[in-house]
């Protein structure tokens, strides 16, 4: 691998890495290994002793850290400069958490203002539904809210929302559509009753297919039911920059809550795209997810890079990515409500760090932003913890694990824990061949079945992983644990000096689809395209014809 020959520290971390001993050796050689590379911070523990690092490696991270200017880079997000410098916008989805100076101002607005202003408003909405307030076009109370968006305004509220069910205060219902397949809202409707549902409508510019398309869906459905245009404001409500549209729509202008050029779509379940997570869980615990984000962004901004939990991630991840050869990474929370974790980790990561130039706009030599995937717990060992622990790729991965359950029934819990913590110790640890042929000769088997089964079990160890802990899945500690990933995200693309706050990649693909939908629904067009895509459009009409739909 050439690593990160930008820096001058690349030579020595590199030599220096590919110089270190195995995993299980670095823990011979150091009894209180597991003691000595564990963090605490924002109500999270992390053992970062599985990894391929010792004192020395912490050293040149910390040489790296400073070569890549880390630090300045740091504080200017969060003094509201514009480091999202394509598109020419500050970037302070800390500030909706209270984390930047009250004084920083966009286009002559205090940013602090208007957030306060934002939450003061989200508050009086949640009430309103509470208390039974919020009538619906007959006169009825409001039962379901339906929250229709898609990649952060989706991926962010839904996670928070099922990994918070114990916190769930049962007002009304909050359900999330987003994919463009017809089935997914068909099917969240089939259970609901037009005179009691509300939706929300979460699109910045009120124009993005899936999401009006769903939306416009939604709306017929209430027409069918009796509803005049009028009574659409009593049925919808808006998170969008771009109210006109929004009226147009029906949606009355008091109804639309901000959206905000300097959040970007996936950090913004802490703006008023969290709007479904307050009606779930209620305002004071949606407070506390942004007090837990809040105590993780005071560690990041002062805590030295060697005790700094989110750049610890990080630099460790480039180590691997840029000088060993990862692709991908793995993560695994042992906890039900965080299954869908890796899914919005998946968008964080990918869609900040999938780049391919610098910030200056030259081609980037090296390997960024890694595949990001996993599955809960138990589930993924029974799926594809078989290639973490045989197969040829170096996986890193994470392991999830709050220390204690909200449900309480038998031993489910420690099961749960004993798997979690043998994992992580199986992929450092491994299997050698002697091992191997010892226990099956313990097992009973002749030399022969020994000799021809024994390479099978044989299991390589020297797997790297973290493993991070908390007391309990709360609002607070789902807070910290995002804002981690958030300003680990940040600090590797720092280092690969590159805008993690675009995704230039999303938005060609919307425009393609726009082109591509105006001759799948206008046979007049012309097939002008690549002779793949023009044969898929002309099956695609000759269905919809045998079909009657065109």
């Amino acid at each position: 691998m050439t690593g990160l020959t930008r820096y001058p520290c690349n030579d020595a971390l590199a030599q220096h890495l590919d110089d270190l001993p195995d995993l299980k050796t670095l823990f011979r050689q150091d009894p209180s290994r597991g003691e000595r590379y564990s963090l605490d911070a924002a109500g999270l523990t992390l053992d970062y002793s599985k990894n391929h690092l010792n004192e020395q490696t912490l050293a040149l991270f910390a040489r790296l850290a400073e070569e890549a200017g880390l630090e300045g880079k740091i504080k200017a997000m969060f003094k509201g400069q514009p480091i999202n410098h394509t598109e020419g916008r500050a970037v302070l989805h800390c500030a909706l958490r209270g984390s930047v100076d009250s004084d920083v101002m966009v286009d002559g607005v205090k940013v602090s203002q208007e957030v306060s202003q934002t939450l003061a408003k989200m508050a009086t909405f949640v009430d309103s539904l509470y208390q039974g307030r919020w009538l619906g076009f007959t006169g009825k109370a409001i039962t379901d809210v339906v929250s229709i968006g898609i990649g952060g305004s989706f991926l962010g509220p839904k996670i928070v929302t099922e990994a918070l069910k114990p916190f769930w205060q049962r007002k009304v219902a909050v359900h999330y559509v987003a994919n463009i397949d017809g089935a997914a809202l068909a099917d969240k409707l089939a259970g609901l009753d037009p005179q009691t549902t509300l939706f929300i409508t979460a699109s910045k510019s009120f124009g993005t297919q899936e999401t009006l398309s769903n939306s416009e869906s939604a709306r017929d459905w209430l027409k069918a039911a009796g509803a005049s245009f009028e009574d659409l404001a009593k049925h919808f409500v808006a998170v969008t920059a771009n109210v006109p549209k929004a009226e147009a729509f029906g949606i009355a202008a008091q109804n639309c809550f901000p959206m905000w050029d300097w959040v970007g779509g996936r950090y913004s379940l802490w703006s008023a795209i969290g709007l479904p997570i307050a009606l779930a869980i209620g305002m004071a615990n949606f407070e506390a997810l942004l007090a837990g984000a809040r105590d993780m962004d005071q560690h990041f901004v002062s805590a030295p890079i060697s005790a700094n939990m989110p750049a610890l991630m990080a630099l460790i991840g480039v180590s691997y990515i840029n000088y060993q050869g990862a692709s991908s990474h793995a993560l695994l929370p042992y906890d039900h409500g965080l299954r869908a974790l890796p899914g919005y980790v998946q968008q964080l990561d990918m869609e900040s760090n999938g780049k391919g130039c610098h910030q200056d706009g030259s081609a980037i030599s090296h390997l960024t932003g890694p595949v990001i995937w996993g599955a809960e717990g138990t589930n993924g060992q029974h799926a594809f913890h078989q290639l973490l622990h045989q197969g040829k790729q170096l996986i890193p991965a994470d392991f999830i694990l709050p220390l204690e359950s909200h449900y309480k029934l038998g031993r489910h819990h420690a099961m749960l824990a004993s798997n979690c913590f043998a994992q992580s110790q199986a992929l450092m640890q491994g299997k050698t061949l002697a091992e191997a042929q010892g226990e099956l000769r313990q097992a009973g088997l002749g030399e022969a079945e020994v000799a021809a089964l024994a390479p099978h079990k044989v299991m390589p160890g020297n797997r790297p992983s973290n493993t991070l802990l908390m007391d309990k899945v709360t609002p607070q500690t789902l807070g910290a644990l995002i804002a981690l990933y958030e300003h680990k995200v940040l600090v590797q693309g720092l280092i690969w000096d590159l805008n993690s706050f675009d995704q230039w990649g999303v938005e060609l693909g919307k425009v393609l689809g726009n082109a591509v939908l105006d001759k799948l629904e206008d046979q007049s067009q012309p097939l002008d395209l690549d002779s793949s895509t023009n044969g898929l459009i002309a099956r695609f009409r000759q269905q919809q014809q045998k079909g009657g739909a065109l």
